[in-house]
């Protein structure tokens, strides 16, 4: 049965601490906790917050169910124009969101990377992410300058820095930059 999540303004919040506990610790690293930084232990009693894009994804898995006030059920193409609506090129992030976790991978806000996505292959608190991916529009073109930047920071915190974008044949393609010495 899925879990209920309420949408309070552009925030998505699991109510239901178990639940909470479990979507973190045990089905994937879904969404963080208030009030609790870098949990390390499964025992956390609070909400989860889970991001637009979280949401959108356990909804179409049928783990989780959108409710907004008055209990009314969002469907996955509501939630998907809210993105839209708030987000530019919302559709290709989470084309690439879904394409991680599809693989596997545990995907985290890189915001203070200045990157879209930190993707771990085991887990925040498991291991330092390995990967920086940032998400651009097809049709946009690369700033040299913007590669160089994002390149320094990758090798400085240790981390493979991956554009990716989404095709014109809706296919989710990446490239890696390596530092060549």
């Amino acid at each position: 049965m899925p879990v209920t999540a309420a949408l309070l303004g552009r925030r998505v919040v699991v109510f239901d601490r178990e639940r909470a506990r479990d979507l973190y610790f045990n089905e994937g690293f879904y969404g963080k906790f208030f009030a609790v930084s870098k949990p390390k232990l499964p025992n956390v009693e609070r909400e989860l917050e889970l991001s637009l894009l979280e949401a959108i994804y356990l909804a179409e898995k049928g783990v989780v169910e959108v409710v907004r006030e008055g209990g009314r059920r969002m469907g996955v193409e509501e939630l998907m124009k809210l993105g839209s609506e708030s987000y530019e090129n919302f559709g290709e992030v989470y084309a690439v969101y879904r394409d991680l976790r599809d693989r596997g991978l545990v995907v985290k806000s890189g915001m203070k990377f200045g990157a879209t996505f930190l993707v771990y292959r085991l887990g925040p608190g498991l291991e330092h992410a390995p990967f920086l991916v940032h998400v651009l529009p097809f049709d946009s073109k690369l700033d040299p300058i913007e590669i160089v930047r994002a390149g320094r920071l990758s090798h400085s915190v240790r981390k493979k820095f991956i554009i990716a974008f989404v095709d014109e044949n809706g296919k989710v393609c990446y490239l890696q930059f390596r530092w060549l010495m």
